[in-house]
């Protein structure tokens, strides 16, 4: 069974979305506040974590921050609409998707269902036996959602993996942010071209971080992004 946790210091999102989750077989644990839920986190074994931003004790971005120390777990925010800078900062530190408040159930179980595919692929694709991509020092396992850059592991989130997937399986190709959007999320959802813009600002700092000569992400100003050998 799928385990999804589940933090927001509103009781009434908390009792709604549980019984919306609940009734599609999703196993659910809430908590009302950051701290508990981030020991939960790091304690327990979920699937994807959905978290408000505005919490009591930790915040969401608190929360994210310490997860994302030790964990590659799918996050969804929640946030408000005047929180926009809240939101492309936690896409920048790995949340992989938001919903503004106040939202649809229906199009956040859609999101979750989304992210949820594409972080069990590698388990559900074992039939598809996927070569590993190899560019250069760069190493992407498909079956396993693991990337190398040269011995060195580097841990992405999923919706990173999918697009350095996009621009690497074809090296020198532009991808338009279009391109991108489709590689790593439904056509059901839609996402802004600051949200591509943010994962790969935070995919090119984790190469950076092992390797500051790093540049085979490249920019073409107007028009899109290649993977460069």
């Amino acid at each position: 069974m799928t385990n999804i946790c589940l933090i927001d210091d509103d009781q009434n999102i908390l009792a709604s979305l549980s019984l919306t989750l609940k009734s599609e077989g999703y196993n659910i644990k809430t908590f009302s506040d950051g701290l508990s839920g981030l020991t939960s986190l790091q304690e327990d074994n979920y699937d994807i974590a959905i978290l408000d931003i505005k919490m009591p004790r930790l915040d969401g971005l608190e929360v994210l921050q310490e997860l994302r120390q030790t964990s590659n777990l799918p996050v969804i925010f929640l946030t408000s609409k005047d929180e926009e800078i809240d939101q492309l900062l936690g896409l920048k530190m790995g949340a992989d998707d938001y919903i503004t408040k106040p939202f649809s159930q229906k199009l956040l179980l859609e999101r979750v269902k989304t992210i949820l595919r594409r972080s069990t692929g590698s388990k559900t694709n074992e039939s598809n036996n996927k070569e590993v991509i190899k560019r250069g020092k760069l190493s992407l396992n498909m079956d396993r959602y693991e990337c190398f850059w040269g011995e060195t592991a580097i841990r992405l989130t999923v919706t990173e993996f999918l697009l350095l997937e996009c621009l690497a399986s074809r090296p020198g190709h532009v991808k338009s942010r279009d391109q991108l959007m489709s590689s790593a999320y439904d056509d059901n959802i839609y996402v802004d071209d600051r949200t591509i813009d943010s994962h790969i600002k935070r995919l090119r700092k984790k190469f950076k971080d092992i390797d500051k000569d790093f540049k085979s992400i490249e920019t073409l100003y107007g028009v899109g992004y290649r993977y460069i050998e």
